[in-house]
């Protein structure tokens, strides 16, 4: 294993780890060498470090909602109270809770903004907290990687999921600006977009081979990426998104201005502003962008999920 994909000596937290993505990235990162503190809701968690365990590595679990602000500060003291220390923290855990707007209820938006977006900001917020003592204390910077799950929902909404849109919008948010606020420590912090076979997509992408060969949307591809991005190796890379799956990574631009419309005197009017813009989007794919960035779109309903 090259040094500057060892994982040798660093301590992981990954959130919803008991299965699916979480499970392939906590697995992936033990498979580096690294010490990992699984959480998941449940006795979840605690299969998944017996299976660490099992594979000669090393891991504790710590169950409970990351919803819950306190579980930031419990699974950072866990990390540093049994394995000296934090490193990578890969904020995964989420729910859905897919309705139309018109359909959507109060608990329906607060659920999955609580567990996506405000989970991942807990853990975050405690993590930081922790490195920026700790680079304190080494009087520079330390070693630091934060790896977010965004989703492509949040790049054109999705119909049936505008919470879950908007939590992923935020969490892309979040990571550019945790880049910012704690690059001067030595913390890189990178969002992924990923496409994988779980049974939260199940009635996404139905079932793998039935003859048992290799799956494209494994979600041990999706954890390979994630190990890369947890490595020394990617020193140079923060603030950046990445959609995910099969055989390829796409890097997702920042965005751009498309279009500028100047007032002819200074001052728009209605009929200018209708003159300018009504010519310039008649009949265009709202979605053509998709295609811009080199990623496929799944259906026009807005099924991307993680």
């Amino acid at each position: 294993m090259s040094p500057k994909t060892s994982l040798d000596g660093r301590t992981a937290v990954v959130t919803g780890a008991g299965a699916g993505l979480g499970r392939s990235e906590a697995l992936a990162l033990a498979g580096q060498g690294a010490n990992v503190v699984v959480n998941d809701v449940g006795s979840a968690a605690d299969d998944v470090v017996a299976e660490i365990k099992a594979l000669g590595g090393q891991s504790v679990a710590v169950s409970g909602d990351v919803g819950d602000w306190s579980m930031g500060d419990r699974l950072v003291q866990a990390a540093v109270d049994t394995f000296g220390g934090l490193d990578i923290v890969v904020n995964n855990a989420g729910v859905l809770r897919d309705k139309m707007l018109f359909n959507l209820s109060e608990s329906d938006w607060d659920d999955v903004i609580r567990v996506h977006l405000k989970g991942h900001a807990a853990v975050s917020r405690a993590a930081a907290a922790h490195w920026r003592a700790a680079s304190k204390a080494a009087g520079g910077p330390i070693y630091g990687r934060v790896v977010n799950t965004a989703s492509e929902a949040f790049l054109f909404g999705s119909a049936g999921q505008p919470n879950y849109s908007a939590a992923k919008a935020g969490i892309t948010a979040l990571t550019l600006s945790t880049a910012q606020g704690l690059a001067r420590y030595g913390v890189r912090a990178n969002a992924i977009c990923p496409r994988a076979r779980t049974a939260m997509t199940a009635g996404v992408f139905g079932d793998g081979p039935a003859d048992g060969g290799l799956d494209i949307l494994a979600p041990e591809r999706v954890a390979t990426f994630v190990s890369y991005l947890a490595s020394p190796a990617s020193e140079e890379i923060t603030g950046q998104v990445f959609v995910v799956y099969g055989d390829m990574v796409a890097l997702l631009a920042a965005p751009t201005v498309e279009q500028k419309f100047t007032a002819a005197d200074g001052v728009f009017s209605v009929a200018e502003f209708d003159a300018l813009l009504t010519p310039y989007f008649t009949g265009r794919d709202p979605y053509r962008t998709y295609a811009a960035h080199g990623v496929a779109r799944l259906d026009t309903t807005g099924t991307q999920r993680t």
